[in-house]
């Protein structure tokens, strides 16, 4: 119902930048958390990314050619960036990484993702409370996509769920799962995975702007708990 009625508002406003980051935000959580079908959630993907690039582009005009700039060309930009900037670039960044996942037998697609990490460093230097600290979670996934030996970061990207969790007070689950499953799983560390799962699931998710991705969070934990004997 509520992508409807946003769809329907775009009509109404199509170059409202605070229109199209919601319906952004909306389709990318949605399509990542209800749709099982990757042909389908890449549907979702690919519009929430459309829609976000666009709020962008209104509001940040230099993020226009970004996804085509050079890295070098967008690192230079990135100083322009200010606080004011963040909710919309953060809907971009986000909308853009979820794009990667859809896409991520695609090697077209990952070779984007430095760009990404890049955009949301600096957001994260900006705002890192924002969205109940979700720069530091995503900067958590980013360096702990891959194992150190391949050239993760892991210590680091435990540090930035660590720090993501202390923002919100604990209150945002999703940021202990991501620990659990991203770095607690990347270096088969079962106490810490267990412990935070467990944690997570003995939170109360009713909280004011988190209850539906904490209702998530909890049905991810209870799924990574019942897997945990079989993947260590």
């Amino acid at each position: 119902a509520y992508l409807i009625m946003l769809d329907a508002l775009l009509q109404s406003d199509p170059d409202n930048p605070a229109l199209l980051a919601a319906a952004a935000s909306l389709n990318g959580a949605y399509g990542a958390a209800f749709v099982d079908d990757p042909e389908r959630g890449r549907a979702f993907a690919d519009k929430a990314l459309r829609l976000a690039a666009r709020a962008a582009c209104e509001e940040i005009p230099w993020t226009c050619t970004v996804r085509t700039d050079s890295v070098a060309a967008l690192e230079g930009r990135l100083p322009e960036l200010r606080r004011e900037d963040v909710p919309v670039a953060y809907a971009f960044a986000t909308a853009w990484a979820g794009w990667i996942q859809a896409y991520s037998d695609d090697w077209g697609a990952v070779a984007e993702l430095g760009r990404v990490k890049s955009l949301m460093t600096r957001i994260a230097e900006l705002d890192e409370a924002y969205e109940h600290g979700g720069p530091r979670m995503y900067l958590g996934v980013f360096e702990t996509l891959v194992p150190a030996a391949l050239g993760g970061r892991p210590e680091l990207g435990r540090q930035h769920f660590e720090r993501a969790i202390e923002l919100s007070g604990g209150r945002f689950l999703m940021s202990r799962v991501l620990l659990a499953e991203r770095y607690g799983r990347l270096v088969f560390d079962r106490e810490l995975h267990d412990r935070e799962l467990r944690t997570a699931l003995a939170a109360e998710p009713r909280q004011r702007g988190m209850t539906l991705t904490n209702l998530v969070a909890q049905e991810q934990a209870r799924a990574l708990l019942e897997s945990a004997d079989e993947y260590f």
